[in-house]
């Protein structure tokens, strides 16, 4: 018997598939600005609430499906659209450091794209300089712009991962993410303790010995 649309559905939130490297946008996702997709967002979570049966006119409530939309468009959600993308400066790497530069622990929160639960964790990122350094704030933006998105944390790295090797021009970029994600904890198989992990690299990573130093540095 085939499955129908809502098993699929399932199965694709249940194992969080990744169906794609870049984030899934409308070809018109930037053509009304932020205030009416606030407008928009609140009508509908709204209807959400309403539907729930919760009562709108209580003075608790009443104010929710602004404060949601608003947290979806100016904060949870503000990595989605280009405007907010950090700039990114890179200067000439005019000491001649040859060796591999790490920047760990790099706190994020996003939301898992299938549940939109959040998710949140730690980036460690380390690159080996081509003849490009970037400021070490920088790789933080990064991170964090990539995270203010709906995403499964594969992409995350990916993403990451590209975004710094086109701004150093270099391939000998390695990232590692360590999230827990609330889709995980608190629905389906309920598991409090785990966390997942991904890595992603490139160019000098590639060997063995550059893995295991960057590894060793992250712990």
């Amino acid at each position: 018997m085939a499955e129908n649309k809502y098993d699929i559905y399932d199965t694709i939130g249940d194992n969080h598939v990744l169906t794609s490297i870049e984030t899934p946008l409308k070809t018109d996702a930037f053509e009304i600005s932020d205030a009416e997709k606030i407008e928009k967002i609140q009508g509908y979570f709204k209807g959400i609430m309403e539907t729930l049966g919760l009562d709108l006119e209580d003075d608790s409530l009443k104010g929710t499906p602004y404060r949601v939309a608003k947290m979806y468009v100016k904060e949870l959600f503000s990595g989605l659209d280009p405007k907010n993308k950090p700039s990114i400066s890179t200067f000439d790497n005019k000491y001649n450091y040859n060796k591999m530069l790490v920047e760990k622990n790099i706190e994020f929160e996003s939301a898992c794209e299938h549940h939109f639960l959040p998710m949140r964790g730690k980036a460690h990122v380390g690159y080996i300089s081509s003849g490009k350094v970037i400021g070490l704030s920088k790789m933080n933006r990064i991170v964090q712009y990539y995270g203010k998105r709906p995403q499964v944390q594969e992409r995350l790295t990916i993403q990451i991962l590209k975004e710094l090797q086109a701004a150093l021009n270099t391939e000998s970029v390695i990232v590692i993410i360590d999230a827990d994600h609330l889709c995980v904890s608190t629905r389906g198989v309920q598991d409090k303790s785990s966390s997942t992990v991904t890595i992603e690299y490139g160019g000098e990573f590639n060997e063995q010995s550059q893995r295991d130093s960057f590894l060793k540095l992250c712990m």
